[in-house]
């Protein structure tokens, strides 16, 4: 069955794209989802119009993502934090401490969810995180961790 996707459906394609799909899955998942809709003349029209418009949003995402990205990769942070011998933080700099220290410094807003951070620092000394604002635009910002 060929169907037009109303949201991006990971596996599957991206907004406004037609595909193919089993009857099933489309009666049991994209269906009662709001995930898809039948392709039909009228329908792969608005299927156009969707595509264009992802399109245009998308660009404008990515042109912004790159200006941030512009501003943020020549510059250094710095949290104080409380750190016992051997460089050990009392406690841990987690990503929305570094979020509060980029909005600070640099008056740029970022979610907590676009740093790429495993694990929280642990650690006194230099740090690059990865921030992923785009799907094609990562850049490392660095953080230096020093002792209060």
């Amino acid at each position: 069955m060929k169907v037009i996707l109303r949201n991006d459906v990971d596996g599957l394609g991206r907004k406004g794209e037609i595909t193919e799909v089993a009857d099933g899955y489309f009666r049991n998942f994209l269906s009662p989802k709001g995930l898809a809709l039948k392709a039909t003349a009228g329908a792969e029209q608005q299927a156009d119009a969707m595509r264009r418009a992802a399109s245009l949003k998308d660009a404008a995402t990515r042109a912004d993502a790159e200006e941030v990205a512009t501003k943020l990769v020549p510059m250094r942070f710095t949290i104080a934090a409380k750190a016992g011998d051997g460089g050990r933080l009392f406690g841990s700099v987690s990503a929305a401490d570094i979020v509060a220290v980029v909005e600070s410094e640099a008056g740029v807003e970022l979610e907590s969810r676009t740093l790429d951070l495993d694990a929280p620092i642990k650690d006194l000394g230099e740090h690059v995180v990865m921030c992923k604002l785009h799907a094609e635009v990562a850049f490392p910002v660095t953080v230096e961790v020093i002792e209060e």
